[in-house]
């Protein structure tokens, strides 16, 4: 048995507050799982499992603030406590004399048990999460009537009709709102303290760098002739994709700094900076960028952003990156001088792609063109080889059928 722990959620996360679990004790429970919903400077944010297993004992109470690293739960791992098989038949039944068997008759096809549309743990208790149950309570609800849409269709608080309106969440706020609202004063702060942190210890320099977009934009428009707009990729699928390559390339740029070391990250995870609407900036981590092909990336970038800007973020996605890049290139801005997020060491920007007159062997010709820069940790690499990053994302960029 183990103890499922409060995340750090960021390098300037102290403490969190359980907004609601998502979980009932007894429910198996998978690897990437959401568990529970805590709330930091960050807004709420969704809590993964990252070990298959049981929920055990529910150790917090919906409400309570506790330090990064307090007991949240007890998780029993899935082979420490096999289920018993069923029991063999007692020896007086099977000493018992044997019944005159009935005769024969026609065989009716055996009734097709109802579904439930809820999910039922190995004792046949409807799951449901703490809070769904005391809202169901409350509100006169039957939760066997419920459609959960919590982790292996357990019931949440939201699948309870009037959940919004009767279940405040902290600081007076209905729990639907806790749960995929974001707190953008909060936020701001936290943005704030990680930012004077990072310029106050960390040894930035910084480069930069044009690069010649028409390979890729011209690539960029025959693959995008034959798609639904749905499905059409954006200029920055191919800039991510660049850079993630580069970073797996470069080591020492794509990694953490932490206690008085670099440690270089064995995966690209790749963390996009996506503005949300009403001010505040987040960056969620796509995980081994560098192996995803342009249109899986697309797809990753826009649920991202979707998910982001509607409040939903995963306790993964804001722990995993090892290096980020942001782009303001949509605002209009031909250019970024970043400030890395620690512990990390290096930060990407890219402006707006704009057609700039270029010199082209005698001639002179528009082409369309981007400032990229980067910003890094002296402690882990240096000028030479940040400068080399950006050339090879340039490179990448002239062969775009290659990414």
């Amino acid at each position: 048995m183990g103890l499922f722990k409060m995340p750090s959620l960021g390098s300037d996360m102290e403490d969190g507050t359980l907004v609601e679990w998502l979980v009932a004790e007894g429910q198996p429970m998978k690897r990437g799982d959401i568990i529970a919903v805590v709330e930091t400077q960050k807004g709420a944010i969704e809590i993964e499992i990252f070990e298959a297993g049981t929920i055990g004992r529910l150790l917090l109470q919906e409400g309570e603030t506790v330090p990064v690293g307090a007991p949240m739960a007890e998780i029993v791992g899935l082979d420490d406590e096999p289920v018993p098989a069923a029991a063999p038949p007692s020896a007086s039944a099977s000493a018992a004399p044997a019944q005159k068997a009935p005769r024969p008759g026609p065989v009716a096809p055996p009734a097709k048990p109802t579904p439930s549309p809820h999910a039922e743990g190995p004792s046949g208790r409807i799951l449901a999460s703490p809070a769904a149950r005391r809202l169901a309570t409350e509100k006169n609800v039957d939760l066997a009537g419920l459609k959960g849409s919590g982790p292996g269709g357990a019931i949440v608080s939201a699948d309870v009709p009037g959940a919004a309106e009767a279940a405040p969440g902290p600081k007076g706020q209905p729990r639907q709102q806790a749960r995929r609202g974001l707190d953008m004063g909060e936020m701001r702060k936290a943005i704030a303290a990680a930012m004077a942190r990072s310029k106050r210890e960390i040894p930035h320099y910084y480069l930069q760098h044009t690069i010649d977009l028409e390979a890729a934009t011209s690539w960029l428009a025959a693959a995008n002739a034959e798609r639904a707009p749905t499905e059409r990729l954006l200029l920055a699928a191919l800039l991510l994709k660049a850079s993630a390559l580069a970073l797996k390339q470069y080591p020492e740029l794509n990694g953490h700094y932490i206690e008085g070391e670099y440690r270089p990250a064995k995966a690209v995870h790749l963390g996009v900076g996506i503005a949300i609407r009403g001010g505040g900036l987040i960056a969620p981590a796509i995980r081994d960028a560098d192996t995803l092909s342009i249109d899986t990336l697309m797809a990753a970038l826009r649920d991202a952003t979707q998910r982001m800007r509607a409040g939903r973020v995963r306790s993964s996605e804001l722990t995993d990156s090892t290096a980020t890049v942001s782009s303001l290139g949509e605002r209009g801005v031909e250019g970024l001088w970043g400030v890395i997020y620690p512990p990390q060491v290096a930060l990407i920007g890219f402006g707006k792609a704009v057609l700039r007159p270029a010199v082209i062997e005698d001639r002179v010709e528009p082409r369309m063109q981007v400032q990229v820069s980067l910003a890094a940790d002296h402690r882990a690499s240096d000028g030479h080889r940040g400068a080399l990053l950006l050339n090879a994302i340039d490179k990448l960029l002239q062969t775009p059928e290659t990414l």
